[in-house]
């Protein structure tokens, strides 16, 4: 390969952040690539449905995140396409001369085993990105992809790394965490008129019970201001908020989240159940958000496994629901506290957990390919 890398990626959306976190990295990814001076084409199929609620969301809202995407990522030109009989011919265009096709877990099979199909044609290298809970979830469904055809695996957890390599006997795998896009994502002076804030979907009983020990309860027995933003609340949710004083705002476009937090004195983090069982150890993108921001993060219950933070100095994990309110509490009232644990999460990010160290492991993982 040359040094100069052409790379190609495949993702369910790049204009749309709407129930799909997993835009927030791969947006910063591929403009740190650009950066290093590698060409990296965007792709997304049309008709997605994280970009059809978005839209459908926008004329609600009047306000645009497409614009403010288009005009943050200047870099990044997303190309639809269609998945239908037309797919191979345009991914024969559009791939020849690629070196690296990266395939995003979202990406429909069918899409994914057609680009398969054009390695040998072709000669570029395919890495399957997975930054999800289905492989341990939902298994037969990553499974329909032709895995063994792919070069390697970029698992974002390395719970989800044994998956593919123990379970489903795939001989490359590297561990390939999220990270803060550093760009977008830093703190920001703002009259501070939040008390607590909380940034997150409902979705799919996934953390309803943790959800209502964590957030719902403490916040209901809290003074102050408590807001909510997300997607994807029942009615049944949004009147549990409000019962307990908290301020549903509905979507916040990711873009918007920095402003968000530079507003609130502290943020919540509240895994899915996934991520706290057999999937221990693994960050959501939000995570490294928050403390890019520079906001103090409360955990609900949560296992730093790879060792990627310093626990309880990066942010504060509790073991229950009385104790979220404990320390809720004391975070509020004391500036110096607050303070002390924001710096040392901003710290860590900006140490090890940017955007462009991931790039940088990027390129390591495909010169060693090329080798």
């Amino acid at each position: 390969m040359s040094e100069r890398l052409q790379f190609r990626i495949f993702a369910h959306s790049w204009l749309s952040d709407w129930n799909h976190g997993n835009a927030h990295f791969l947006r910063g990814l591929a403009r740190e690539l650009i950066a290093l001076g590698h060409e990296v084409r965007c792709y997304e199929e049309e008709g997605g449905w994280s970009l059809s609620n978005l839209r459908r969301e926008e004329e609600d809202r009047g306000g645009s995140a497409i614009e403010q995407f288009r005009r943050l990522f200047p870099q990044i030109e997303p190309q639809f396409y269609k998945n239908d009989a037309g797919f191979r011919d345009f991914a024969a265009r559009e791939l020849r001369g690629a070196d690296i096709v990266l395939v995003h877990e979202w990406t429909a099979v069918d899409v994914a085993n057609t680009i398969l199909s054009l390695k040998r044609e072709l000669g570029f290298r395919a890495l399957f990105h997975d930054t999800h809970h289905r492989a341990y979830t939902a298994a037969a469904d990553i499974l329909k992809i032709n895995l063994g055809q792919f070069d390697g695996v970029l698992a974002f957890g390395d719970a989800i790394r044994r998956i593919y390599k123990d379970g489903f006997g795939v001989p490359r795998v590297w561990t390939f965490h999220e990270a803060a896009d550093t760009a977008n994502f830093f703190p920001k002076q703002r009259e501070k008129n939040i008390d607590l804030i909380w940034v997150g979907n409902w979705g799919d009983d996934e953390r309803t019970a943790e959800l209502q020990e964590f957030l719902i309860g403490p916040a209901g027995r809290l003074k102050g201001r408590k807001v909510v933003h997300g997607v994807r609340y029942p009615d049944e949710a949004r009147q549990k908020l409000s019962e307990a004083g908290i301020e549903y705002r509905g979507y916040l476009p990711n873009l918007q989240a920095p402003d968000a937090y530079a507003e609130s004195c502290v943020a919540l983090h509240i895994p899915r159940r996934q991520y706290t069982n057999g999937l221990s150890g693994i960050p959501t993108i939000r995570v490294f958000e928050a403390m890019a921001c520079g906001i103090p993060l409360l955990c609900s219950p949560w296992a730093d496994t790879e060792g990627l933070f310093r626990p309880q100095e990066d942010y504060m994990c509790v073991p229950d629901g009385r104790a979220m309110l404990a320390e809720i509490r004391h975070l509020t009232r004391d500036d110096g506290a607050r303070r002390q644990l924001a710096e040392r999460g901003l710290e860590t990010i900006r140490a090890r957990h940017t955007c462009a160290h991931r790039a940088a492991q990027l390129v390591e993982i495909c010169q060693e390919l090329g080798r």
